[in-house]
């Protein structure tokens, strides 16, 4: 398969919330951790940053991986969605990975994952896993696309956890309530992993302390501590 073909393909696994409704979503991460034991668990040989939330995920994603790359590291970026190119979800040090890998990855492991009916969002994660492990990065930033509990993304052992501001978000499949939607977002909180949440909401602020009680997860709300504000040329509630 040549480029266009490939992406063809990933995307035919795509599915089609409008034809099948909630039934797109699903209710583990059975699927994921397969594709991980396929690929040898790459997401285990690199440390990461897990980034949810519904305002402010991407761009707080791309702040951190920039800072960290003007730091020295090698850092791996995962986002969604793209604008323009697949490979805008999955950058290293900046630079998209190359067509060659798409190509190669879906390639070697297509028949593999046929078996296992992987969806289009499972196959980007074990891409960007895939490709973050065999470049070696000392670090990847990784945002969830849906939520967080049943994310694809959610099989990381992070260094922290990150959680931008909460709004109705997926009603459909995150909850009919902003608390409901927190606790799906809040799934990313593993135990004893610090969590850092951006600003403080009063009504969901209880779900995250509960969750992070719950796990022994030490936890802070960044707008509860000194900062510094800076002027931004990008307005909006997004970028907060």
């Amino acid at each position: 398969m040549n480029y266009p073909e490939t992406l063809d393909y990933l995307f035919g696994q795509l599915p089609m919330y409008q034809r099948i409704g909630n039934a797109a979503y699903k209710a583990n991460l059975d699927n994921t951790y397969r594709l991980s034991e396929i690929l040898n668990h790459p997401e285990k040989q690199f440390k990461s940053v897990h980034i949810a939330g519904t305002n402010g995920k991407g761009s707080t994603s791309h702040m951190l991986a920039s800072v960290l790359q003007e730091a020295g590291y090698k850092v791996g970026l995962y986002t969604s969605p793209h604008l323009k190119d697949f490979r805008e979800r999955i950058k290293i040090n900046g630079e998209m990975i190359s067509e060659n890998e798409v190509i190669d990855f879906v390639e070697e492991y297509k028949n593999e994952f046929e078996k296992i009916q992987l969806s289009f969002f499972e196959w980007t994660v074990g891409l960007a896993f895939h490709s973050f492990a065999n470049q070696k990065v000392d670090i990847a930033i990784v945002e969830t696309g849906l939520g967080g509990r049943l994310d694809s993304t959610n099989i990381v052992t992070p260094e922290v956890v990150v959680i931008t501001n909460i709004s109705m978000d997926h009603t459909q499949l995150l909850g009919d309530t902003l608390e409901k939607i927190a606790a799906e977002k809040a799934g990313i909180i593993k135990s004893t992993i610090p969590v850092v949440i951006g600003e403080t909401q009063p009504k969901i602020k209880h779900v995250f302390i509960e969750k992070a009680k719950q796990m022994n997860a030490p936890i802070q709300f960044a707008d509860e501590h000194h900062t510094q504000e800076y002027e931004s040329d990008l307005k909006g509630v997004y970028q907060q």
